[in-house]
């Protein structure tokens, strides 16, 4: 299977070639030619195997230029219950009758993030020690990726790991994951501005060209396309676990900023999974949902970007939008390209009222929604009172959304995005006690911190890299 771009003017590459790439050398992001088909015959036989298995079979169909019998090693090294505390990895909680949360939360970093990065840290070894190559990973985060990235990471033959993050603007938890680490191949960068000031300066170092080249760089970051395939997985798992045959439809709500996770999502049912609807759940940084409702894709400015008690999805500029648009307009480079520069040029484009975007709900089955932070309050008490479950506080923006766009007689599955205790802030606002911690995070907070403060400048980051690579 070879890779093109969603900008149309790169060579088209294999799977290995583009796991260490990010982004196309033409600005835009890698994709299949064409997305792999799952038969009914395939389905049957992939509901009732180990999460490894499924892994394997569902990757094999992108990455087909890794022996089968090295992806099966690859994944079933990743995917253990010694990595993710539970055999069966994802393991779905019914609320009630047709009401489910798929926990994605139980690897190492207590994020869903865990679930591909892990297998993006043993990829990057495999490719890299095939190749005798090494590579300087830089990436932006929110507050999950960078933390997940680096537990991936850490340790790793031939591997450096460069992370941005917004300077004060992680919760307590998070931030101690990623700054407590010693790892010497480990660069925590915070950035005085917001996630997207970090995003920006990724991707203006990928478009070095010639300093990326130079200091081999690659990314982590959802862009990156092995990551996107690594969460397509979970659809298919969170399906198998919530139906009793390959007949019936389920609906998927996701809390979204970056975009990523549900794009996994539509790909999967571009595959052929039966899902009914992709529920898109917003934060007040709501981008993707005012599109989703109007057609109208509107990126904000650093000081319009929200600092909210879901932070993970303070981001107001949302990378992996552009491969559903590029899906959405029949693949048409040329028009993706158009639509891009006109983002560029005045900060927004214009679906609205064309048969495009009427094919968003209808052809793609997205639909979308908005929470606050006194709807995150309100539906962790609820979620707790009710049903005797605490969940975070992104959860609870996907619970709150799901609720509203949930069917009858179709089952609505939440995607889990972390485990409660790294927002602890606001559980404690909202329950008036702190929420249990996984063994071993106790006293998390209290550990040294190892850290650059660095201003939003491409130049300055491009400097510390040189500095530490020694290339």
């Amino acid at each position: 299977m070879q890779y093109l771009s969603t900008r149309g003017d790169a060579t088209p590459k294999s799977f290995s070639e583009i796991l260490l790439a990010g982004l196309a050398p033409d600005g835009g992001l890698y994709l299949p030619q064409q997305y792999p088909q799952v038969t009914k015959a395939e389905l049957a036989a992939w509901r009732g195997l180990p999460y490894a298995e499924l892994a394997f079979e569902i990757i094999r169909k992108f990455a087909t230029d890794i022996p089968p019998a090295d992806l099966r090693a690859i994944t079933a090294r990743t995917y253990t219950e010694q990595v993710y505390r539970t055999p069966a990895i994802t393991p779905l909680k019914t609320l009630e009758p047709g009401l489910h949360i798929l926990e994605l939360s139980n690897g190492p970093t207590l994020a869903f993030k865990d679930m591909a990065m892990q297998l993006l840290g043993n990829l990057f070894e495999y490719v890299l020690t095939r190749a005798g190559q090494e590579l300087n990973i830089l990436g932006a985060t929110s507050g999950d990726t960078g933390s997940s990235a680096e537990y991936a990471m850490r340790g790793k033959h031939g591997i450096r790991v460069f992370m941005l993050s917004p300077y004060g603007k992680m919760s307590a938890f998070q931030t101690a994951q990623m700054f407590s680490l010693q790892d010497p191949n480990i660069f925590n960068l915070a950035v005085r501005g917001v996630f997207d000031d970090c995003q920006d300066i990724v991707k203006a170092v990928s478009n070095d060209h010639a300093f990326k080249a130079r200091q081999k760089i690659g990314t982590v970051n959802s862009i990156n396309w092995a990551r996107v395939v690594a969460q397509v997985v979970y659809y298919f798992r969170g399906y198998f676990a919530a139906t009793r045959s390959d007949d019936e439809v389920v609906s998927f709500a996701v809390p979204s900023g970056n975009f990523g996770n549900i794009c996994a999502g539509h790909i999967a049912r571009q595959m052929g999974l039966p899902i009914r609807r992709l529920v898109l759940a917003t934060n007040e940084n709501d981008v993707l949902d005012e599109f989703f409702r109007t057609g109208v894709y509107r990126v904000r400015a650093s000081a319009e970007t929200f600092h909210t008690s879901s932070p993970s999805m303070d981001i107001s500029k949302a990378s992996n939008f552009e491969r559903f648009i590029f899906d959405l307009c029949g693949r048409d480079a040329a028009q993706v390209r158009a639509l891009w520069q006109q983002l560029e040029r005045e900060g927004s484009f214009s679906l609205a009222g064309t048969p495009l975007f009427a094919e968003v709900g209808t052809r793609y089955g997205f639909v979308s929604g908005r929470s606050t932070h006194a709807d995150r309050l309100d539906t962790i008490r609820t979620t707790e009172a009710q049903y005797g479950v605490i969940i975070d506080t992104h959860t609870a923006d996907g619970l709150k959304v799901a609720l509203e766009q949930r069917e009858a007689g179709v089952p609505m599955i939440v995607l889990e995005t972390a485990l409660p205790a790294k927002f602890e802030e606001t559980l404690v606002e909202a329950l008036g006690r702190k929420p249990p911690r996984p063994q071993g995070y106790a006293d998390l907070e209290t550990l040294p911190q190892r850290f650059e403060v660095m201003d939003a400048d491409a130049e300055q980051i491009k400097r510390f890299i040189a500095a530490h690579t020694g290339l």
